[in-house]
């Protein structure tokens, strides 16, 4: 029986280029690998797979009585809706550990690095198997982006040599310079619904029994927001009502300054500054340093919940 490998809802380039990385492994080594997603690919992510020449992953909401393997998340918020009711056969993963569970033993990679795709170039090279260039390209882009080009603090050594290793298979001679070529697909937000942008990278966490969702857009120059701030902000409110959420938040990154701005709607605006010591004004906060929503945002914020 196949399985099935997917990321998370709301797929990022991890999720995407991870689920097809891996499923070519695994159908390597014998053991038969659909790549799926639960969701529409990224502009980012589109870049890379029209870079190097791949169609995006087969789109499948529904795992009922499947073999899975998860890519990338172990949140049930993030997970596929029915995953109760498929058998996880293993879990690749650089987060928290969260509630998914499992009925039978599986296999687990799960490392604390800046990207899944690292764990992935880790799993080729235990099982020894060699990386085809286009999809050694692949996972490179997959980890300059979870790494912001190796700018944000959940970036490791491994990440970067993983990174110096897939540039070489792939014939990449500036990784760097794909890596800005990325972020400028990322940081177009002209004419984008402002619903689309806030759902472009968003995540749903359980909080100590509250729901909370945080989006990220990470750009080369915050001023791409001046005209669309103030719908983005109205935007979140009407997320979190619909919803029934206890907050949302958007973090709007940017790469260059090295910071983000937050913008808050949330039942309760004073666990933004019990979580990082600083105080909302007209529910936004800029938050210096920091660009990993993993590493610095949700842990402060998980802890003043519970």
């Amino acid at each position: 029986m196949s399985m099935y490998v997917v990321g998370h809802k709301i797929p990022d380039s991890d999720s995407i280029c991870g689920a097809i990385a891996l499923a070519y492994l695994k159908n390597q080594i014998g053991e038969p690998a659909i790549p799926s997603r639960l969701g529409d690919v990224s502009p980012e992510t589109q870049f890379i797979l029209d870079r190097f020449g791949f169609e995006a992953p087969e789109l499948k909401m529904s795992y009922a009585g499947e073999n899975v393997y998860i890519v990338d998340h172990t949140e049930k918020t993030q997970a596929p809706d029915d995953i109760d009711q498929a058998t996880v056969v293993g879990v690749v993963d650089h987060h928290k550990l969260g509630d998914l569970t499992s009925d039978t033993p599986l296999e687990c990679w799960i490392r604390p690095v800046g990207c899944s795709n690292t764990i992935i170039k880790m799993m080729y090279d235990f099982y020894n198997v060699e990386i085809p260039a286009d999809i050694a390209g692949l996972m490179l882009c997959a980890i300059l982006s979870d790494t912001v080009i190796f700018k944000s603090p959940t970036c490791t050594t491994a990440d970067i040599k993983c990174v110096e290793a897939l540039a070489e298979i792939a014939g990449i001679e500036d990784f760097k310079e794909l890596g800005m070529e990325m972020f400028k697909v990322k940081s177009a937000v002209a004419g984008t619904p402002v619903r689309d942008l806030v759902m472009r990278d968003f995540k749903d966490f359980n909080m100590n029994g509250n729901l909370v969702g945080i989006g990220q857009l990470e750009v080369i120059d915050l001023s791409v927001f001046d005209e669309i701030k103030t719908d983005l902000a109205a935007d979140i409110a009407k997320l979190k009502e619909e919803g029934g959420r206890h907050s949302v938040f958007l973090l709007l990154t940017d790469i260059m300054k090295e910071g983000s701005q937050m913008l808050i709607a949330s039942d309760d605006e004073g666990l933004v500054e019990q979580a990082y010591g600083v105080t909302p004004e007209e529910s936004k906060v800029w938050l210096d340093g920091v660009l990993s929503r993993k590493k610095q945002v949700v842990p402060p914020l998980q802890g003043v919940f519970a």
